[in-house]
């Protein structure tokens, strides 16, 4: 494992549809309810496999790994059902906010360890991926007594909406943006020595490299942010590995995938870092094999990946 300088691959939040293409699902969703935006959601996203190589290239670095030594239709069909996932999770959210919290049911098994965990009057650090549907296990853990913070890097013209927004109410956690002053570590710090919830993504790096380190993910190294473990240890919040995942139309299921504790005052080297990235790591390894159409990472995490866009972008220059 080794730290990396320099900048990551731009990121962009913005959704890939335009606000009409949007509204559209969200009007069937109204009047139609789940299941006929279900039914239009399995054209489009046959649209965009067959119709839209440069979409469907988004989600080849990590089936690839996922599923190896995959024929070409098989690659076809494997990212067709991770786009109607995608998009599943992308209408429950909705639905969450236009029909109401009713519409969706979320089961989290592990709700008394969390709240004995939090109980220890540290603070907690939820560190969840974009897997699933994120935003809807967003919505329970509001429902838990506790305030929660969210990290969440979005742009002003991105056209997808929250499900909050989509109720016409103001967001039930409060928004850390990582692109402030210090990457919103001291808001997540004060929040942590209040014993409140701090939810940030694990699985996607942004800005400089020096941020993150390289781990073993999928048989290839990737990068991974480490931030959120040397806040544990300055605070001594213990690091949550969360995930959900959709389980049937209607029902989505939150689950721990473990508990990591930082030892205190922990250093910057690599043989410091790397147990505790590692467990994440491989706690979402895990879940990619239980859940393999819900992992929605289209961001460029993989070393080998980011060596050839970058070089292809100094041949641009």
């Amino acid at each position: 494992m080794t730290t990396s300088g320099g900048n990551v691959a731009r990121w962009t939040s913005r959704s890939i549809g335009t606000r009409v293409q949007h509204h559209i699902f969200y009007f069937l969703i109204k009047y139609g309810g789940r299941r006929n935006a279900y039914f239009l959601l399995s054209f489009v996203a046959l649209y965009y496999v067959l119709c839209r190589p440069s979409i469907r290239a988004k989600a080849t670095p990590y089936l690839s790994r996922r599923f190896r030594k995959r024929g070409f239709l098989c690659r076809l069909t494997d990212s067709y059902r991770m786009f109607v996932a995608l998009g599943q999770a992308l209408i429950d959210r909705a639905i969450i906010g236009i029909l109401g919290e009713k519409w969706i049911e979320v089961s989290f098994p592990d709700r008394d360890s969390l709240l004995h965990l939090v109980g220890e009057g540290r603070g907690v650090i939820l560190m969840t991926a974009h897997v699933g549907c994120w935003q809807t296990a967003m919505a329970s853990l509001t429902l838990m007594g506790v305030p929660v913070h969210l990290v969440l890097r979005r742009e002003e013209d991105d056209v997808d909406m929250h499900y909050y927004e989509h109720a016409g109410t103001k967001a039930p956690f409060t928004i850390i943006d990582p692109g402030s002053a210090m990457g919103g570590v001291i808001e997540m710090m004060q929040a942590l020595k209040r014993g409140e919830i701090v939810c940030i993504m694990g699985d996607r790096q942004l800005g400089s490299r020096k941020g993150a380190v390289t781990v073993d993910f999928l048989g290839d190294k990737a990068l991974f942010p480490f931030s959120a473990f040397k806040i544990a240890s300055a605070t001594g919040a213990p690091v949550i590995v969360l995930f959900s995942h959709k389980s049937g139309p209607a029902h989505n299921k939150l689950r721990i995938y473990g508990v990591i504790r930082v030892k205190p005052d922990l250093g910057m080297s690599d043989k410091e870092l790397l147990p505790y990235v590692s467990q994440f790591v491989n706690a979402l390894e895990s879940y990619t094999q239980d859940h393999p159409y819900q992992f929605f990472n289209f961001f460029e995490m993989w070393e080998n990946d980011l060596q050839i866009s970058e070089g292809k972008k100094g041949n641009a220059r």
